[in-house]
């Protein structure tokens, strides 16, 4: 399964680079001169400096001539224009070139975050991620997607911009709260049903230690998840077809976070609740049996994660879900497309009648 070391190739031309999955990546030996120039800026936030931002520091120093450091506030709710224009004030403040590295070391808001200033600065500098938490391991760190959310919508300003190189360290996952590692499971669970059938059946016989934070079964956790997303990104980068399923429970997740305010529910709360709307949805559909439902259901709840969506309208919940989902980036001239499962292993992303949707919903939300 997994030893010490494993490495996932993300193929995409002349933009590939690799995934390193491992124990203790600031200890070991890596070289960083076919990145190195006379400038880093590490970006990360409050929660994550104090635990692994030195040992970051000290890995790098010796290529760049100065390593700067940005703190930034923590949370879903800062991942703002005033935080991205801080990143953007520190690199001018500091005289960065275009042979500057962003090293981005956090979850997925600093991911996203620190990208999307790599990929707008000098129109483009270098950027390497340093995902420190389960959800980044195993998506949003890998892909190349980088944004900041907007009051009406999640990551609606941003840019697909591809790392030079992912690192991710298994141990940094022992500072995780509990909550934090359900989040990341409800990422790691979407692979399943939308493209690996019996990667199922191994997480249901695998949850129980996944969340006891067992390393060689998260190592293998993140290394199957990068594959899946490795291939699925390199046929469709830019997100114009099959890249899309990999939003499976994404639109409903996404209404959650925005109705209820960034930061109330986790991103990851919202994909499980959502996985299970979109499920629902699919069956409804006929495109999916009530047993897979449950199995999925079941499969969440372990996860310690929700399997109903939160009402966020009081007066017409439904209509507020559908009002945001509108604005969802697969929404084609205001019709709401989702992803689908067709089948164990299988997805698809069509749309589906309002009045079908508003069923769903109701029966999902509490």
């Amino acid at each position: 399964m997994f030893c010490n070391y494993s490495t996932v190739r993300v193929g995409l031309g002349a933009r590939s680079y690799q995934i390193e999955i491992c124990e203790g990546a600031f200890s070991k030996e890596a070289d960083f001169s076919a990145w190195s120039g006379s400038f880093a800026l590490i970006v990360t936030n409050e929660t994550i400096a104090p635990l692994y931002c030195d040992e970051l520091k000290g890995k790098i120093g010796s290529y760049f001539r100065s390593v700067v450091v940005l703190i930034l506030r923590d949370g879903e709710e800062f991942k703002n224009n005033e935080s991205i224009q801080k990143i953007y004030d520190c690199l001018l403040e500091n005289g960065c070139d275009r042979k500057t590295v962003i090293f981005a070391l956090g979850g997925g808001v600093v991911g996203d975050m620190a990208g999307f200033a790599a990929s707008t600065y000098m129109r483009g500098i270098p950027f390497v991620q340093v995902p420190t938490t389960l959800l980044a391991q195993v998506d949003s760190s890998v892909g190349g997607k980088t944004a900041i959310n907007h009051p009406l919508g999640k990551n609606m300003i941003g840019s697909f911009y591809q790392p030079q190189m992912v690192i991710c360290d298994i141990g940094t996952l022992d500072t995780l709260p509990d909550r934090e590692i359900s989040a990341g499971l409800a990422e790691v669970i979407k692979y399943a049903p939308i493209y690996d059938a019996p990667f199922m059946d191994w997480l249901e016989s695998s949850m129980d230690g996944l969340r006891a934070k067992d390393h060689s079964l998260l190592a293998y956790a993140v290394k199957r998840c990068c594959e899946i997303k490795a291939e699925v990104v390199g046929q469709d980068e830019r997100e114009s077809g099959l890249r899309a399923i990999l939003n499976f429970g994404h639109t409903f997740g996404h209404a959650i976070e925005a109705g209820m305010g960034y930061g109330v529910w986790l991103h990851g709360e919202g994909v499980a609740a959502g996985m299970v709307m979109a499920a629902e949805l699919s069956h409804r559909l006929g495109m999916l049996d009530a047993a897979f439902v449950a199995r999925l259901k079941a499969l969440i709840e372990r996860a310690g994660l929700p399997t109903k969506g939160p009402v966020i309208d009081a007066t017409d919940n439904a209509g507020r879900y559908l009002e945001l989902m509108r604005i969802d980036k697969k929404s084609e001239a205001g019709e709401i497309r989702f992803v689908l499962i067709d089948g164990p292993g299988k997805a698809v992303v069509r749309p589906a009648p309002d009045a079908l949707v508003r069923e769903v919903i109701d029966a999902c939300c509490a």
